[in-house]
């Protein structure tokens, strides 16, 4: 807790300096009471040529993972969008960090997006810039010192193993690489909340699970708040019942077989733009519902 206590106020301390402001300034996002929800959807519909989300009501808590499962076309990818405040729901509230989202315009987003950080399908890295100058852009973009910048992403390069890759470019690396590369960009600046859009998508399995374990050091290590949306059982388990822990300058996880005793993350699965399954990893796989043993099967 007292490392969330520090992130927090590290948070806090950085926000102030990128945007001018003093701590005591009503500009300032302050922090989150540990035990509000860091994201909360209530009864949010959206629509475009069809409905796309009808009455999405969730939270996510402090320190929790949540995983959001469903078919294609099911809404899970706009459920992200509207967290960033990409898109703007028809009706109902959108509420991160203890902000509504939902009536900013882009320069009150700002301090909000500080607040998140965003792993892409295919990692979404800029081709023509070097491995550290992608996980330092929105640093460099904010105007902080360089050599602060490049401490920064030297750490987490080695966070997510990829310390030697400082000077490679992206067409160097493998999938997994460039996945590994874009989780250490979304966490260069010490985020909340972390956003995971198919991150395992077109990975061979020993790729994909070295990927997931990535998202659990961020959850047990980084103490960030997650949601990860994905179509693959497979990781999504791995993610539920794998914890990291520190071993000296090394790292060591654990994998729990009980679903029962998993705690710390919860599903919900989106059917046709509706909430149709929120519970634990042992709820979601005892469930008799024909729906859920068909998509599960």
């Amino acid at each position: 807790m007292s490392d969330l206590l520090r992130r927090i106020q590290e948070m806090k301390e950085e926000m102030s300096e990128l945007l001018g402001v003093g701590p005591d300034s009503e500009e300032v996002v302050l922090p989150l009471a540990l035990d509000a929800p860091v994201v909360s959807f209530r009864d949010v519909h959206l629509s475009f040529d069809r409905p796309v989300l009808r009455g999405v009501s969730f939270d996510l808590n402090p320190g929790e993972t949540k995983i959001i499962l469903g078919g294609s076309g099911s809404g899970k990818t706009t459920i992200l969008r509207l967290i960033l405040g990409l898109l703007r729901p028809d009706s109902g509230s959108v509420t991160v960090a203890g902000t509504e989202v939902t009536v900013l315009d882009e320069d009150e987003l700002r301090p909000v997006r500080l607040r998140l950080g965003m792993v892409f399908q295919e990692g979404a890295l800029f081709d023509s810039l070097m491995v550290g100058e992608n996980v330092g852009f929105q640093l460099t973009e904010e105007g902080i010192d360089e050599e602060a910048v490049e401490a920064r992403v030297r750490e987490m390069l080695g966070f997510v193993g990829l310390a030697p890759f400082f000077d490679r470019m992206p067409s160097e690396l493998s999938g997994g690489q460039r996945r590994r590369v874009a989780v250490a960009r979304a966490l260069a600046a010490r985020p909340e909340i972390m956003l995971y859009d198919e991150p395992t998508t077109g990975l061979d399995p020993i790729t994909a699970t070295s990927i997931t374990d990535l998202i659990v050091k961020v959850r047990d290590l980084d103490g960030a708040s997650s949601i990860l949306v994905t179509h693959q059982l497979r990781d999504a388990f791995n993610v539920a019942r794998t914890f990291a822990r520190r071993e000296g300058d090394d790292y060591a996880f654990t994998r729990i077989e009980d679903l029962a005793r998993v705690a710390g993350t919860s599903f919900l699965m989106l059917r046709e733009g509706a909430v149709h399954f929120e519970g634990t990893p042992h709820e979601l796989v005892a469930s008799r519902d024909p729906y859920i043993r068909n998509f599960l099967s």
